[in-house]
């Protein structure tokens, strides 16, 4: 809860700085290149949680990976909150940085969980449906789970919209369990 409310504030912080210096759409880019990286090389992010590395050791790794692909003001904020001692969550404070931005330009996001991967015009219309369900501009990631058979599983925020095969499969399951289906 402590670590949240620290990523709340670095995040909070760093959209003002932002919004003032107009570079609120480059940052975000920056952050999400970060957080990709980080997710596609766990010993990177280990060695930047790591309490053993030395913080000029931590700035140096992420000075060689980024310097040429991020901009000043993200590296430098990244440098500020390894000076601070909380990179442990900086993970954290990025993320929060992101689902920021999108309330302050009032996109949602909405994480889509897949049988399998959809094509560009599927995603298209299902973008179309969540912007016209929600009245809001909306931002959709895609993960595949084969589990779920077919269709689709979407979060937003605390609501699940369980489109899946599988779970249509559950719901008659406990129909014909309860007995509620008669068969003629």
């Amino acid at each position: 809860m402590a670590s949240s409310k620290v990523a709340i504030r670095y995040s909070k912080s760093f959209i003002d700085t932002s919004i003032e210096k107009n570079i609120l759409d480059e940052v975000a880019k920056d952050f999400e290149f970060v957080l990709n990286t980080f997710a596609g090389s766990a010993d990177l992010l280990r060695a930047i949680k790591s309490p053993i590395v030395k913080g000029e050791t931590k700035k140096n790794i992420l000075n060689e990976v980024f310097s040429n692909k991020i901009s000043k003001d993200s590296l430098d904020f990244i440098y500020f909150v390894i000076t601070k001692g909380r990179e442990e969550i900086l993970v954290d404070i990025l993320e929060t940085f992101e689902s920021l931005r999108d309330e302050h330009i009032g996109v949602v996001k909405v994480d889509v969980t897949t049988a399998f991967d959809f094509s560009d015009e599927q995603k298209k219309q299902l973008e179309q449906k969540f912007e016209s369900y929600l009245k809001k501009k909306v931002r959709l990631t895609y993960r595949v789970d084969r589990d779920i058979i077919g269709g689709f599983v979407a979060k937003v925020g605390d609501t699940v919209y369980n489109a899946s095969i599988a779970h249509q499969l559950g719901l008659l399951k406990k129909e014909f369990l309860q007995g509620s289906i008669t068969l003629n």
